[in-house]
């Protein structure tokens, strides 16, 4: 059973587990919940769950809502869903990011969180998605390739595919 859940402020040890496996960074993917401690976790959690209302929110930045995605109850993975694109996320980001837990890799889950990504981006209104990664990220290419993405550019070593959500 695959499920998608919007991050919590009361999110478990399942999930910090995950988190703890995916680990800081990858192939261009800052894993900003990753916290040395339970306590921090959860600290990092309200951060979040502000960040994707808006509270607080540093003038650099966008909203965004994490979630999680959940297969036969198990967290996997998961994503960022920015609500809107500024200049700097226009360059490098874009509207969503993803990752999957090193454990459950290359059993098609990414592509399956991407397409549920996608469909909150149309409950969220917005009509064109924009996903960046690595020009040497076959994988992702892959998966954004397989939900539709449409490749308009190459600069700097990265891809910039557009998505319609409509």
């Amino acid at each position: 059973m695959i499920e998608i859940r919007e991050l919590t402020t009361i999110d478990g040890t399942d999930v910090f587990e995950m988190v703890q496996e995916i680990g800081t960074e990858e192939n261009g993917f800052v894993n900003s919940l990753y916290a040395d401690s339970f306590p921090l976790f959860q600290e990092k959690l309200l951060r979040n769950y502000e960040i994707s209302k808006g509270i607080n929110l540093a003038s650099q930045y966008v909203p965004q809502t994490i979630y999680w995605l959940y297969v036969d109850g198990k967290p996997v993975g998961y994503g960022k869903l920015r609500h809107y694109l500024n200049h700097s996320l226009l360059q490098h980001g874009g509207h969503i990011g993803y990752v999957i837990s090193p454990i459950y890799r290359e059993k098609g889950y990414a592509k399956m969180l991407l397409k549920e990504l996608l469909q909150q981006s149309k409950e969220k209104g917005i009509e064109q998605v924009l996903l960046t990664c690595d020009d040497s990220n076959m994988a992702s290419r892959r998966v954004i390739e397989s939900n539709s993405g449409q490749l308009k550019k190459i600069e700097n070593s990265s891809c910039f595919y557009w998505i319609n959500t409509n």
